[in-house]
């Protein structure tokens, strides 16, 4: 997976003389090219010029050098006599233009040595793709972790890799039906070399996996741009929500009953998405209270307004087919499943089993970020039209906003339905933002 390639000067390479296009160009085989210029480089050698062909030390030394987009064949030959594996960056230039390299030269990083000649130097910067680097972006990481992996390997700086997300051309280019590329940088592992224009080159990349896997989804062609950015967000809400690839389909199958009834969805990473980059780990009431926050699903009904991570395949395919059942509710038994429930009566059983008497060190949350127990709402309004016990259950709401845990209050407070600190016996610490998926 990388970029495509352009040479180091960032032109397609040589083209038709205008002046001359009705003209038959004589073709010259690349072999007879070759020749040509061992016969020329030869004959320089013979005037006094053999270090064009012989190490510039013996024994040599490696040294990494950095090819830039746009460096011309004279500064990539000064680059490269400056690391010291050339003897003469003049000599290099001569060399590279009588083979015909002056054009070809690749951006990258070339892993060179002083004890090879410059004709395979030449040949390495001109034929090879230079140093790799290998980058595993794993599903549910949102844009600035995904920035901060880059950056950590040298790809791209945060403040570009931002700018390449918001680009409008390369967005409409791969179809992206969005401000941003939140939601499209699909979760892969890329190989990748520094050089080109690093952030742009990075996003792009991830763009091109995110279409190349659309179409096992949609063989057709893609679909309106409105159903691809539902299918988007509603795929990125049951990536942080569950690390089992099984569960995937009927938590997709929670929320679009939720979202069918009228109720408000209520979930957690959303709002923590909202609270951005800085956010410390620690989800109060005061949050879900927040209507300024345009991701809090406590506080707008319907889907929240992007997505808040980067899906991968399982979850893009159980938002494109969520399984059709009755269940409203589901609650983390600490082993990374969930049970599943039609009512809040069973619900709050469910919660009593698996949340209230769990050890708070092991009640961390499967997830990325976000708590463990998953949202459970109460309907946003009276007339909801949910069926059986779980429309009785709720026909109320709720005097203040509704827990993470159960609809409405139930006998001994759980973990997120508490606006202070509780005991350490009943807390259920939220996770910190960025945690490894343990399930």
């Amino acid at each position: 997976m990388q970029p495509e390639e352009k040479d180091a000067s960032g032109q397609p390479g040589g083209g038709a003389d205008p002046g001359n296009l009705d003209r038959p160009k004589p073709r010259v085989s690349r072999l007879f090219r070759l020749l040509l210029c061992l016969a020329l480089v030869l004959a320089a050698a013979g005037g006094g010029a053999a270090f064009l062909l012989a190490p510039a030390h013996t024994p040599g030394r490696e040294a990494v050098a950095l090819i830039r987009p746009g460096m011309s064949l004279p500064a990539i030959a000064r680059e490269l006599e400056a690391q010291g594996v050339i003897k003469s960056a003049p000599a290099f230039t001569l060399l590279a233009r009588l083979c015909g390299g002056a054009q070809r030269a690749k951006a990258g990083e070339f892993l060179l040595s002083s004890g090879q000649s410059a004709w395979d130097i030449l040949r390495v910067i001109t034929t090879t793709n230079g140093i790799q680097r290998r980058v595993t972006v794993r599903e549910g990481l949102p844009w600035w972790e995904t920035a901060r992996l880059y950056e950590a390997h040298g790809l791209a700086d945060r403040e570009r890799f931002v700018q390449a997300m918001h680009n409008a051309t390369l967005l409409e280019r791969h179809g992206v039906p969005a401000a941003s590329a939140e939601g499209y940088l699909f979760p892969e592992t890329y190989q990748l070399s520094r050089g080109k224009d690093d952030a742009a080159a990075v996003v792009e990349a991830m763009l091109k996996e995110f279409g190349r896997r659309a179409k096992a989804l949609w063989p057709q062609g893609p679909p309106p741009p409105d159903e691809l950015r539902r299918v988007v967000i509603l795929a990125s809400l049951v990536e942080r929500e569950t690390g089992d690839p099984a569960e995937r389909p009927r938590i997709a199958g929670v929320f679009a009953n939720r979202l069918r009834l009228g109720m408000r969805l209520q979930c957690d990473p959303t709002t923590i998405y909202g609270l951005g980059p800085d956010f410390d780990g620690d989800l109060k009431r005061a949050h879900l209270e927040d209507a300024q926050n345009p991701y809090n699903t406590y506080a707008h009904a319907g889907l929240p307004p992007g997505p808040i991570c980067s899906p991968g395949l399982e979850s893009l395919k159980a938002a494109l087919a969520p399984e059709k059942h009755d269940f409203l509710y589901f609650v983390a038994k600490g082993d990374g499943s969930h049970e599943f429930n039609a009512t809040l009566d069973e619900h709050n059983r469910a919660v009593n089993r698996f949340q209230r008497r769990r050890d708070p060190e092991d009640s961390r949350s499967a997830q990325p970020s976000g708590p463990v127990v998953p949202a459970t709402v109460a309907p946003a309004t009276k007339a909801a039209s949910a069926k059986g016990k779980a429309a009785k259950a709720q026909a109320k709401p709720a005097a203040k906003p509704p827990t993470k845990t159960q609809a409405k209050p139930a006998a001994k407070p759980t973990a997120k339905a508490q606006a202070k600190p509780q005991p350490k016996s009943a807390a259920t610490p939220a996770p910190k933002a960025g945690a490894q998926r343990t399930g």
